[in-house]
Order: structure tokens, then C-alpha cells, then sequence
């Protein structure tokens, strides 16, 4: 059986089109747009969820809404006061390790080392980091 011309025409135009809309389809399925966040949800965001779930959930009378924010001021505070103090026992443990890991390493290697721990000071202060937590 032999097609006509624009029976081929209409067949590739038909393919084309199946074609662009797949490709659109696609393209929306794995275009993914980037947040960027710093630090994850700000803990006023979090505190707020919480507290609106405890409302509901619990039907907290307005006293006890006003005391347990009381109570999550009081531990938000105690919880930074308790960073506050271990943040040089930290660092003190972190200078440490890096010590020991410089006394293992070629100068070569400590040299490279010292590169890679200023690119990740760097990273830190760009993004608004803590340190790194232990063993690293």
C-alpha cells in the first residue's frame, strides 16, 4: 500500500508534535526550581507552627498559651546560655584533631590540608555555618 504525500506529511507532523508536547511535558516533570536556604526554617517560623498546633490540638486556654511561651523563652535562653559556654570546649577539641591530623600529613599534604581548611571557612562564613561537629 503505497501513502500519499500528505498522508506522510500528516504523519510526521503528527509525530513532531507528539514529540514537542513529550518535550514539554518532560521538561516541566524535571525542571526544578532551586531555594536556597540559610539554616534550614527560622526558629520564630518553627516556634510559631508549634505553638499554633499545641493550640489546637490541646484547645490551650490563653494562660496556658502565655505560660508555655514563657516556658519556651526560659529554655531558649538556658539552651543558648549552654552553647555559649561549650562553644571553646568545641573548638578547643577541633583544634585538637587538627593538630593530630597535621602531625600524620607530608608537608605536602599538610599544605593541602591548610587549603582545604581555609575553603571551608570560607564556605562557612558564606553561608552562614557553625563549624563542623566532630570528626571532621
Amino acid at each position: 500500500m503505497r501513502l500519499s504525500r500528505l498522508t506522510i506529511a500528516l504523519y510526521v507532523g503528527l509525530i513532531f508534535a507528539s514529540g514537542a508536547v513529550l518535550g514539554v511535558f518532560g521538561h516541566s516533570l524535571y525542571a526544578v526550581s532551586t531555594v536556597i536556604s540559610k539554616g534550614g526554617p527560622k526558629s520564630e517560623d518553627v516556634r510559631k507552627r508549634w505553638m499554633g498546633e499545641l493550640q489546637t490540638r490541646l484547645k490551650l486556654s490563653a494562660d496556658q498559651s502565655a505560660k508555655i511561651n514563657s516556658i519556651s523563652d526560659e529554655t531558649r535562653a538556658r539552651f543558648h546560655e549552654v552553647r555559649h559556654r561549650m562553644d571553646p570546649e568545641m573548638e578547643k577539641i577541633g583544634k585538637e584533631q587538627r593538630e593530630k591530623m597535621r602531625s600524620v600529613l607530608t608537608p605536602d599534604q599538610q599544605t593541602e590540608y591548610e587549603k582545604m581548611l581555609k575553603e571551608r571557612e570560607e564556605h562557612q562564613k558564606q553561608n552562614g555555618e557553625r563549624g563542623p561537629g566532630p570528626g571532621i
